[in-house]
């Protein structure tokens, strides 16, 4: 038996039989405790479950590839993702904690009308299907490599494990398990990070001993025909425009990402909620402070490994990558030799031999690097982990703005606390089976997906959410317009010029003044500021005893505030 095959079945099945176990023990059966886990997680193990839930299969999967292929036009995601949790946990969670709510859209119907909560319920579980796509198709991407399951047996496995522990513990069951994720997918990330950093620098400190392999790097890429590694706007996809663009789309579109924003309900305290928001930033901070790192070490051993070597002699994983569908090799000349060199091997007018898919990157670096097998095991289980902590999340929020903020507060409010479960786990369960189906089908790589899910965020909740805090005078009228308008906006615009060959739904249009579907949130959220700031001035401001309400929300304390309806 193929002894990294056995490992990663054995991690597979040792991390899977625990996160099932520790779902059984936290079972619930009032919907407090499916929704928030019963406000009693305490501050660490809420940022350790915040970092999991936060830190997705992009982070762990597809972040360091993007960073490897792309270079500084991949630093977008470093900065944006990053940025965007300190401006989520300065900004927004103490006030949001404050409130007192169960989701985003709870806040957004109590602070401005029932339709403003069923537009928000609309845009969180749009988010949230877009978002858990990319989180699936990681899911399919370690299967399909490590257990031979292909994308779709991958997929469906994930999928039967995502719907028994998120459905059997709610939030409660979600939160444990996403510490216990946590938990294994920063010892599989950093264990192979410092043993190559050792290998390659004689620095153990990834953080530390990259810098000296990026600078070699730059000249190889450069002998190769591509541009340095480290030089600025070389990707015409990442010119200042649309870093700046893509940047701050990805920042405040953390800010306002539903999933994350519901964790800081869960705690205790609102004195709880700021300090698992530096806890989580912490446990953010260990994966992201590495990923650059990884990305340049896998850059550097797979050009070593692939460039100017025979066909017959290339790699044992190159072999295992490409029987995964995941590696494309197309001798041109046929001469028997690689040449990797800018463009794609299936584009007959490069002269590039060798295309990998970007996902691939994290989970062969070990193998790549020459770490034995547990270790490469390790981090197939780490993917799986920060796939499926990310996903069962986003299924909560899902099911929640179904349950609660459709079926309870619009069509049944008298409905029972067992009638709220159960439309809330069969919301989940067909919320489930729709992602499978886009984790199989998916509209782009890991992190692209993701980064379509943080601009219709940033296009929808951030301005509501910021202007509902910070500005009284926000009303209704001008919060379901903004809404609208930044969601319409920024997802037309999506479908409208994401290249056809991605799906059906797409159609590949000219895209104005070049600006690509990952930054367009940002023209979105600009959009949505405008329409709420200006229909509010035009119509009648909210109730004094509302705006009365939102003066106590901005100034956190203990006690909760008094609901104004």
């Amino acid at each position: 038996m193929d002894p990294i095959f056995l490992w990663t079945l054995i991690f597979v099945v040792l991390t899977f039989s625990l996160y099932i176990y520790i779902a059984y023990r936290s079972r619930v059966s009032d919907t407090e405790g499916f929704y928030v886990a019963g406000h009693g997680v305490p501050a660490i193990a809420n940022g350790a479950a915040v970092g999991a839930d936060w830190m997705s299969a992009a982070s762990f999967i597809s972040l360091a590839g993007i960073v490897a292929f792309s270079g500084y036009g991949g630093s977008v995601f470093l900065m944006g993702w990053t940025g965007g949790y300190v401006l989520l946990a300065l900004l927004l969670a103490p006030y949001l904690r404050k409130f007192g709510k169960y989701t985003v859209p709870d806040f957004v119907g109590d602070r401005y009308s029932e339709t403003a909560r069923l537009v928000a319920a609309i845009a969180a579980i749009f988010v949230s299907l877009t978002y858990v796509a990319g989180q699936m198709r990681g899911v399919g991407i370690v299967f399909s490599r490590f257990l031979g399951l292909g994308i779709v047996g991958g997929v469906i496995l994930g999928m039967v494990v995502v719907f028994f522990y998120a459905v059997l513990g709610g939030m409660k069951g979600i939160t444990w398990t996403q510490v216990a994720q946590y938990s294994v997918l920063i010892v599989a990330y950093l264990i192979p990070a410092v043993a190559i950093a050792f290998t390659l620098s004689g620095n153990p400190i990834p953080q530390i001993g990259f810098g000296e392999i990026a600078q070699e790097l730059n000249g190889v890429q450069a002998d190769l025909g591509f541009a340095e590694y480290t030089a600025a706007f070389t990707d015409p996809s990442r010119n200042l425009l649309n870093m700046i663009l893509i940047t701050a789309a990805l920042m405040i579109g953390t800010a306002g990402l539903p999933h994350v924003i519901v964790r800081f309900y869960t705690t205790k305290t609102v004195r709880d909620a700021r300090a698992s928001a530096f806890w989580a930033l912490f446990f953010i901070a260990l994966l992201y402070t590495t990923a650059p790192a990884i990305a340049v070490f896998a850059k550097s051993n797979f050009i070593d490994d692939v460039n100017n070597v025979a066909v017959d002699q290339l790699p044992q994983w190159v072999s295992d990558w490409q029987d995964a569908e995941l590696i494309t090799i197309n001798d041109k000349n046929g001469d028997g030799i690689i040449t990797y060199s800018p463009g794609e091997a299936d584009d007959p007018e490069s002269a590039n031999e060798i295309t990998p898919d970007r996902d691939i990157m994290v989970l062969a670096n070990p193998q790549i690097a020459g770490l034995p097998a547990p270790v490469v095991g390790l981090v197939a289980a780490g993917g799986l982990a920060a796939a499926l902590s990310t996903a069962s999340g986003l299924m909560l929020v899902i099911s929640s703005s179904v349950a609660h903020d459709f079926y309870y507060k619009r069509l049944r409010p008298d409905a029972s606390e067992d009638q709220q479960l159960r439309v809330a786990r069969i919301t989940m369960g067909f919320a489930i089976l729709v992602a499978g189906y886009f984790g199989v089908n998916p509209p782009g790589f890991v992190a692209q997906v993701v980064a379509f899910a943080f601009g219709l965020a940033a296009a929808t909740f951030f301005p509501v959410i910021v202007l509902g805090i910070f500005w009284k005078r926000t009303n209704a009228a001008g919060a379901t317009a903004g809404m609208a308008v930044g969601l319409i906006f920024t997802a037309t615009y999506i479908f409208a010029t994401v290249p056809a060959d991605a799906g059906a739904l797409f159609f590949g249009a000219p895209r104005p003044f070049d600006i690509t579907p990952e930054g367009i949130g940002t023209i979105g959220a600009i959009l949505n500021f405008i329409v709420t700031i200006t229909v509010s001035k035009m119509t009648a401001p909210p109730p004094q005893k509302m705006m009365d309400l939102i003066e106590e929300v901005r100034y956190p304390g203990e006690a909760p505030v008094t609901r104004a309806h």
